[in-house]
Order: C-alpha cells, then structure tokens, then sequence
C-alpha cells in the first residue's frame, strides 16, 4: 500500500453517495482544486467536527475554485443520516471497501472494527497530490482553514 506524495497523481476512486449517485474523484473536482477526506465514521466526534468545519468553510473554499468530498466505511443509511444533520452539501460517500482505498491510497486501516483512519488530500487542477495527511488514529486531519491558505499561497505562487 504505496503512500501518495506531492506530484503524485490520485487514482481515480468512484464511491457511492446516499440516493444512489456515484461519485468519481478527481473527476468530480472538475480542474479545480480538490480536498477528498477519509473518515473513520459517523460515530468519531474528531470526524464529525471536521465535516462540519469543512461544510463552514464550503463557500469560501468555492470561492477558491475547490471542492470538498468524504468517504468512509458506514452504510448508507447512517451516511445519509451524517449528511442531512451536519446539512452537508458535499458529495459524503459510504460502503467503503477499507481495503481497496488503503491499496489505491495508502490509508491507514483500523483492523477490528474495520474502518479508514482519517486521511485527507489536496489536490490541484490537474488531480495530483499537493498535500497528503495520513493519520493513524483519531488525531491529526486536514482543516479547512489550511487548505484555503495553501490554495491561495498556490494561485499566488504557482510554481511553488
């Protein structure tokens, strides 16, 4: 299971959203930047916080020309119940097979129960890794405010 480093191009992952629409990222990021997160489940408080902060941040980060998705392991039901009462407007996926993100991705595992630590990534137009943040437990995640400022020193600098 290969970590992804900056320049690195993300593979394409195509996931399941409640109401049956699937979602393929870096696709889905349209040549705009992209921040696709992994999260452990609806249950995780640390998780359930940065949803949040990024659904706070979704307008400034539009503004950006960046765009937000989520997946983890839960079902669709408990998804769904994740979106509408954290009032999600990002593409937030379920059913996650563990195993083939952390092949195609490097995440880390937690084997029982089984589920994806929290793993966030920045991408840039063209659907390369800027930023990889791996974590292998509860702590240490992408936040929002973050990834606008790396978006901005990017657009100001672009061959840094």
């Amino acid at each position: 299971m290969p970590l992804l480093y900056p320049g690195d191009r993300f593979p394409e992952l195509t996931f399941a959203v409640p109401g049956g629409e699937n979602v393929t990222v870096p696709e889905r990021f349209d040549g705009g930047f992209g921040v696709m997160l992994f999260y452990r489940g609806s249950w995780c408080p640390y998780c359930n916080a940065q949803l949040r902060a990024f659904q706070r941040a979704a307008t400034s980060l539009n503004e950006l020309g960046a765009q937000v998705a989520a997946l983890s392991v839960d079902d669709e039901a408990t998804t769904a119940e994740l979106v509408a009462s954290h009032k999600l407007t990002f593409p937030v996926g379920f059913g996650a097979d563990a195993a083939s993100v952390a092949d195609l991705t490097g995440a880390f595992v937690n084997a029982d129960p089984v589920y994806l630590q929290s793993t966030g990534f920045v991408l840039d137009p063209d659907g390369k890794v800027v930023v990889s943040v791996y974590s292998s437990g509860a702590i240490g995640r992408l936040v929002p405010e973050d990834v606008a400022g790396l978006i901005r020193y990017l657009r100001e600098r672009p061959t840094a």
